[in-house]
């Protein structure tokens, strides 16, 4: 089947000169992906026609900038036509590069990161989650701070990117970026998926990860205990905003949601089985696997209270959250007020659920994997911990056999 070919000229205005013209851009789209390029000319807004494409002057400095875009997409066209003639396999950016004079012999280590991370921003809440796309970008301009400060260079062939290279980037994470363990190697593999690619497409030889392991550390996080749950909900609080947080840290201690899905919760995600039991059924925004939590009295009892609360019926959620910054901030305080000695973060919350309100009162680890959302028990047992009753009362149950 034919694809669907454009070129497309327009200019930024949010990008001027001194002069205070505007450089031209050009869009190539094939079914519905995308490539730009800035060409080397600019124009006066004022004298830019965008239903022609073209410059709407007279003088000869108009007259040649609009000679130059029919040449450039004439060029288009032709290296269109041949890739199809050649049967390649066509898209925006390989047209890109051919334009730009780019070939697969010389293919820049930046330019094909970045590409791959465009890619992957089209396919937000299909096969990535937003924090993900946002890691690659993070990786690929710290990547690129190191290159320029290191190197002097604003890209690394592929075929001349090499173990030591990757070795000075590790060295720059941990030393400028004071990257921990953990998530330096998070940006690691996002490098290496992008080396994997390349040597999938023969771009380069050799594999400047053969010699390097990753060794992931276990994070020994901190959950609240039973007492320390009951403390945070019979404090009764002065500051509306701090018993706002308290609830909303609370609903997370006892449903297992993650940030977002908390602030994201509607009534839509609260469905009732046939024998009026409440229950969350919602899709995790970060993998988009359902999660299923029959709410616990606590919880409900925490819907009910918000439920004429002027932000939640203006927003349409079922809880006045803040935002994620401003939980943690006000969850160090709220430690303070109720005399708890852990450091506090809305990712307790989730701990907290797995370890102490199920997996400590003999919730299987499947059934509380489907409780919060993961696709298997491998991811849950990193929030399994265990718990010193769990111990006391299994060898408990010894000592009676041993009788």
């Amino acid at each position: 089947m034919r694809q669907t070919f454009n070129v497309l000229f327009f200019i930024r205005k949010t990008r001027t000169v001194k002069s205070g013209e505007t450089p031209i851009m050009l869009r190539i789209s094939i079914q519905g992906q995308l490539a730009e390029i800035q060409l080397k000319r600019t124009v006066k807004p004022t004298q830019w026609n965008q239903k022609k494409e073209r410059c709407t002057g007279k003088d000869a400095a108009s007259l040649e900038i609009n000679r130059y875009l029919e040449s450039v997409k004439l060029r288009l066209f032709d290296i269109h036509r041949t890739m199809e003639q050649e049967d390649k396999l066509i898209n925006p950016y390989e047209i890109k590069r051919k334009f730009l004079g780019l070939d697969n012999e010389h293919k820049l280590f930046f330019e094909v990161f970045q590409e791959h991370n465009d890619k992957c921003r089209e396919l937000i809440g299909k096969d990535y989650a937003k924090v993900t796309v946002s890691r690659f970008d993070t990786c690929l301009k710290y990547f690129r701070e190191m290159a320029l400060k290191k190197y002097h260079m604003k890209d690394i062939p592929l075929k001349e990117l090499t173990y030591a290279i990757i070795q000075d980037y590790i060295h720059f994470l941990k030393t400028e970026k004071d990257l921990q363990e953990n998530t330096l190697i998070r940006y690691m593999k996002a490098v290496k998926k992008i080396t994997n690619l390349a040597i999938a497409n023969d771009w380069m030889n050799k594999n400047p990860f053969s010699n390097i392991r990753f060794h992931e550390p276990e994070v020994h996080k901190d959950f609240l205990t039973k007492e320390e749950l009951n403390v945070l909900w019979k404090k009764t609080f002065e500051i509306p905003r701090m018993e706002l947080v308290r609830d909303a840290f609370l609903f997370q201690c006892y449903s297992g949601l993650a940030f977002i899905d908390l602030s994201e919760l509607k009534a839509e995600h609260i469905v009732e089985d046939n024998q009026g039991n409440l229950w969350i059924r919602k899709a995790r925004q970060k993998t988009n696997v359902m999660c299923n939590v029959p709410l616990l009295d606590i919880p409900i009892q925490i819907l009910e209270k918000y439920k004429e609360h002027p932000l939640c019926k203006k927003s349409g959620k079922l809880l006045p959250v803040l935002s994620n910054q401003k939980m943690n901030s006000y969850l160090k305080e709220l430690a303070d007020v109720c005399g708890i000695k852990k450091k506090l973060t809305t990712h307790t919350g989730r701990y907290t659920f797995s370890t102490v309100v199920t997996l400590a009162n003999n919730v299987s680890l499947e059934n509380v994997a489907k409780m919060l959302g993961h696709t298997s028990t491998r991811m849950t047992q990193r929030y399994a911990k265990v718990l010193d009753q769990s111990i006391l009362r299994d060898m408990q149950n010894v000592r009676e056999s041993m009788l």
